[in-house]
């Protein structure tokens, strides 16, 4: 769920090169960088990892002339990773105005990209999580960039975040985290109590108007530059669906938490702003942040499946460390809303936790 930035806190070593499992591929690349080094002025030998994701892609760091600044390149083969939509959604974020990486060079054939270099320190690696205050000033700049791209939608351009994407999207909580990772047989009071759960969710976040939404809009897919303006990465997988999706995404992120006061200021401010650029949230900030919460429970029951996913069949455990900040996310939802018991019941008795106490309540 990243992009080609480093891991926190430290450049890649420059003398990594990138090791190839496929000797045809590796040529493949040599060949392509060979021939595109001098009309961009780079120097193949200094290719180096840059990062991997949770996908088949890859990011190298390659460094040009003096004076020339250094690039990135994609290694995303055809054959697991289409990269027609991260080429589409770089001219729309430039065309609205947002910084994200240009596309150079695109080998179709075989999934070479050149791209703009962002740099190397992501908004998480800056952040302090003791110091909300001091993070203030790069969560305005999110919500700046936020606005610029909901500002610039259109229907019809991006696949559209339907109810059928919805409901697959909640599928992977019992399919992969619930039923795989915790070996729990979803069937009986447990999958009644999930359906039901699951379609009062979706109802929700369909009555939401639609906009670009990003989809994985976080701290970790933000880059800091020297300018007041953050770049946006990781943006390939963006829809055409609710207002309130990236906004819950930023605030309720997966690999830091805000208290409760810090959420409410940036989601106000967000709204406020929103409202103002004519953007389609609900004039009611009460309504409007209950369908946050709603949209966030969504997105934090999809990784939940994905990252349970992501381990058990993709062999990348890492992800899963971080599931326990979601169970917290959707207990924390669940415990606010009459509607969300049964889910609330249904995670308790999978996680073997006991129910939250306190006022649950049916609107805002």
């Amino acid at each position: 769920m990243t992009a080609f930035q480093p891991p926190s806190g430290a450049a890649a070593p420059p003398t990594e090169a990138p090791a190839w499992s496929d000797p045809t591929r590796a040529s493949a690349f040599q060949q392509w960088i060979e021939r595109i080094s001098e009309r961009h002025h780079l120097r193949p030998a200094s290719v180096r990892m840059a990062s991997a994701d949770a996908s088949f892609r890859r990011y190298f760091r390659v460094d040009a002339s003096v004076g020339a600044p250094t690039r990135i390149i994609m290694d995303a083969p055809p054959a697991q990773e289409n990269s027609a939509p991260f080429v589409q959604v770089a001219q729309l974020m430039a065309e609205a105005g947002v910084s994200a990486p240009q596309v150079l060079e695109w080998e179709t054939a075989e999934g070479f990209l050149l791209l703009d270099d962002l740099g190397r320190q992501t908004m998480l690696d800056v952040i302090d999580p003791a110091n909300p205050q001091a993070a203030r000033p790069l969560y305005d700049q999110a919500v700046d960039a936020l606005i610029r791209w909901q500002l610039s939608s259109k229907p019809g351009v991006l696949p559209p975040y339907d109810r059928a994407l919805l409901e697959r999207e909640l599928a992977l909580f019992p399919d992969w985290y619930i039923a795989r990772h915790r070996g729990v047989a979803v069937e009986g009071r447990i999958k009644e109590r999930l359906e039901r759960s699951f379609k009062a969710i979706v109802e929700s976040n369909l009555a939401a108007a639609p906009v670009y939404v990003h989809r994985d809009f976080m701290p970790r897919n933000l880059m800091v530059g020297d300018g007041d303006a953050l770049g946006v990465l990781d943006f390939q997988d963006a829809v055409y669906g609710p207002v309130t999706y990236d906004i819950a995404s930023l605030m309720r992120d997966a690999f830091l938490s805000w208290d409760e006061e810090f959420v409410l200021d940036v989601t106000v401010r967000y709204w406020q702003r929103a409202r103002k650029a004519g953007l389609p949230v609900d004039d009611d900030f009460g309504a409007f942040y209950r369908a946050v919460e709603w949209m966030g429970l969504q997105r934090h029951l999809k990784v939940a499946g994905i990252f349970a996913r992501l381990t058990l069949r993709d062999g990348k455990p890492k992800y899963l460390a971080d599931t326990p900040r979601f169970i917290a996310y959707i207990r924390a939802t669940a415990s606010r809303y009459s509607e969300l018991t049964p889910l609330l019941r249904v995670v308790d008795e999978v996680e073997g936790t006991t129910a939250l106490s306190g006022f649950a309540y049916g609107r805002m």
